[in-house]
């Protein structure tokens, strides 16, 4: 076995475009390199369910060349770029036999990225940062606004991968991680509303099944293959379940909700007794300082339960979503150097209280199911994948 390498993804779907960044990984870090995925579970960071349940995403990873997928726990996984950077490193880290992490970037200049990542560090950037808010600014206007007050690179801060790479960089800094990141040029067109075939969005293949269509094109064989049995999932099916959950709420409930800050909560809570559809919902609330992500991330919060407090949690333990003869033996080394617990999907975590909000949150996922079998609960009590 090569040097072990993590990359965190969603592969909400896995699509060729994913496929062509594993093979990159091994040619950056010789054939032999083990590709560790920290990979988000049911419910992914723009505030939906996964179109596909955990398992069958982690299937397709390894069948495509992970060796072992972890899921990044669901606290990190709906948190803004920031926590869910920091979450999924502490995963990667918590291995303790991670050399590198690697990341898709549009720049893909990994010293560039990593020089960014410090200037957010600067003590000064808050006072800055306050300064653009309070003239009116978006955050990601005011926080691009500071980082050019401190002399850094303001157009690493306008392109989705490159936001997120920086992220992945200040927490391998912030906590002093062995981990070397190493960015992978990610070329334009991975947030586009129509499917290119050498370079596919998964926003378009999302697109495609919601519209009943195709995806085979645009993915890799042997995802196909996974995908082609599996159950689509989407907010969309699952509408009345989430309106009759926030409808059912009391006023108060919403003051604990995440991403509440400024009155959104109130909004929100008004919202949510007035509005008839979650598009309604999210235009009632949606204001010119926040991204619609972060809105839809408060309402799924709201629908599965999760407070602010339960969003601060850090991970207690990693679970295991699949794995190939290579990932045993990670997880063999793991069990040894690492400092975080790793746990069999199927077998009880050591904090009970963390898989209990993680099987009302399975439990709940089910209910988007595009499906005509009434959906059932209990995913979260499966088994995990073994790849011989």
């Amino acid at each position: 076995m090569g040097p072990v390498v993590a990359i965190v993804c969603e592969y909400n779907p896995l699509h060729r475009g994913h496929a062509r960044q594993l093979d990159l990984v091994r040619r950056d870090f010789g054939p032999d390199a083990a590709i560790v995925c920290v990979m988000s579970g049911n419910f992914v960071q723009r505030g939906e369910p996964a179109v596909y349940e955990k398992s069958v995403r982690a299937r397709a990873a390894v069948a495509c060349g992970a060796s072992l997928v972890l899921e990044l726990p669901l606290t990190a996984a709906l948190s803004s770029a920031e926590g869910f950077a920091d979450g999924a490193v502490a995963v990667a880290d918590g291995l303790g036999c991670v050399g590198a992490l690697c990341f898709g970037s549009e720049d893909g200049e990994t010293a560039a990225l990593v020089e960014t990542a410090t200037r957010l560090l600067d003590p000064n950037l808050d006072g800055l940062l306050r300064r653009f808010l309070n003239r009116g600014l978006s955050y990601a206007a005011a926080r691009t606004a500071a980082l050019e007050a401190l002399g850094g690179r303001a157009d690493l801060l306008r392109r989705p991968n490159d936001i997120l790479a920086i992220e992945y960089c200040k927490a391998i800094v912030k906590r002093g991680s062995a981990m070397t990141p190493h960015a992978v040029h990610r070329p334009g067109g991975y947030h586009d509303t129509s499917p290119h075939p050498d370079h596919p969005s998964a926003t378009a293949l999302r697109g495609l099944l919601a519209a009943g269509e195709d995806i085979t094109p645009y993915v890799p064989e042997a995802a196909a293959a996974l995908f082609r049995d599996a159950v689509f999932h989407d907010l969309a099916h699952g509408e009345r379940a989430v309106l009759a959950r926030l409808r059912g709420m009391e006023y108060d409930e919403f003051r604990t909700v995440p991403y509440g800050s400024e009155g959104l909560w109130s909004k929100l809570a008004r919202a949510c007794k007035t509005e008839s559809t979650l598009a309604g919902i999210l235009h009632g609330v949606k204001s010119k300082r926040y991204a619609y992500s972060r809105i839809q991330r408060m309402v799924l919060c709201a629908y599965l339960g999760l407070t602010a407090e339960d969003l601060q949690r850090p991970a207690p333990y990693a679970r295991v979503l699949a794995f190939d003869d290579t990932g045993r033996q990670i997880l063999s080394i793991a069990r040894k150097t690492g400092t975080l617990p790793l746990c069999n999907a199927g077998s009880t975590p050591p904090d009970r209280a963390y898989y209990k909000m993680e099987c009302r949150a399975a439990d709940l996922y089910s209910l988007f199911a595009a499906s005509d079998i009434a959906p059932v609960g209990g995913e979260d009590r499966g088994r995990v994948y073994y790849q011989r």
